[in-house]
C-alpha cells in the first residue's frame, strides 16, 4: 500500500499491535505526518495471539514505517489473565472480561513515551476507545488524560497523547478506514482474534466486535 502526504516535520509514535484499530491509526498518522515522520512501537508481552506481531511487522514494512519491538513479557510473571494463558477460557467476569491485562496500556504508554522523548517526538498515538472497549478501564479517556499529565510531570516533557478512535463505535472505525482508502487493506491484513486464529475464530469477544462493526458499517454504506 502506497501512502504519501508529508505535512511538515512533525513526527509521531504510534502504539501498534497489527490489529484493526492500531492499523487505522497508523495509516491516518502516515497521511497526516508522512511515512518518514511516523514510527511504530510494538509490544511483545506474552500475548497468546502472537500472530499479531507477525502482522504488525509485515504492515509496518509494507507501509514504509520504522518499527520498534519492545519486550514487556515480564508482566506475564506477575499477573494472570486469559489473554496470556493459552489454557484459560475467555469469558466475561462481571463488567470486565478476563482478557483484561492489568497495567498494560499504562506500561505501553510509559515505554512509548520513553522512546518518543529519546527521539525528540512529542506526539504519541494510541487506538484505545471507550465506546466499544470491552469494559477495559485503561481504554477510557479519563485514564489517557491522567496518564498524559503523569508522563509530562515524570519526564518534564510536553507529550501529546492522541486518541483518534476514543469516541468511535467499531462501525465508525471501519468508516474511518474507508475514508482513509484503507478498508480492504485493513480487512485483509490486520489481526484481531484473541485465539490467534489467522482469519479469526469468529467466537471470541474481539472477533465478534470486529465483525459486528463491519456488518453494521457495510449495511449503512449500502443504504446511502
Amino acid at each position: 500500500m502506497n501512502i504519501t502526504n508529508p505535512n511538515g516535520n512533525r513526527k509521531a509514535v504510534v502504539i501498534f499491535s497489527g490489529g484493526q484499530d492500531s492499523t487505522t491509526c497508523l495509516i491516518q498518522a502516515i497521511q497526516e505526518y508522512g511515512a518518514e515522520n511516523v514510527e511504530a512501537v510494538t509490544f511483545q508481552y506474552g500475548q497468546r495471539h502472537a500472530i499479531e506481531l507477525e502482522k504488525a511487522q509485515w504492515i509496518a514494512k509494507d507501509l514504509g514505517v520504522k518499527q520498534i519491538l519492545i519486550d514487556t513479557s515480564v508482566i506475564k510473571a506477575i499477573t494472570q489473565n486469559a489473554l496470556m494463558d493459552k489454557n484459560a477460557t475467555i469469558e466475561q467476569q462481571g463488567s470486565t472480561p478476563n482478557t483484561f491485562v492489568d497495567g498494560r496500556n499504562a506500561l505501553f504508554l510509559l515505554y512509548a513515551a520513553i522512546y518518543a522523548k529519546g527521539q525528540g517526538i512529542t506526539d504519541i498515538i494510541t487506538g484505545v476507545c471507550e465506546t466499544d472497549f470491552s469494559g477495559y478501564p485503561d481504554c477510557r479517556d479519563v485514564f489517557i488524560k491522567s496518564m498524559n499529565v503523569t508522563l509530562n510531570l515524570a519526564m518534564d516533557y510536553s507529550f501529546n497523547i492522541k486518541t483518534p478512535l476514543m469516541y468511535l463505535t467499531k462501525a465508525h472505525t471501519w468508516q474511518l478506514a474507508d475514508e482513509l482508502g484503507a478498508l480492504d487493506y485493513i480487512r485483509q491484513h490486520t489481526h484481531t482474534c484473541y485465539m490467534g486464529v489467522e482469519k479469526g475464530c469468529g467466537e471470541c469477544p474481539s472477533c465478534i466486535l470486529r465483525e459486528n462493526g463491519l456488518t453494521e458499517y457495510l449495511a449503512i454504506k449500502r443504504a446511502v
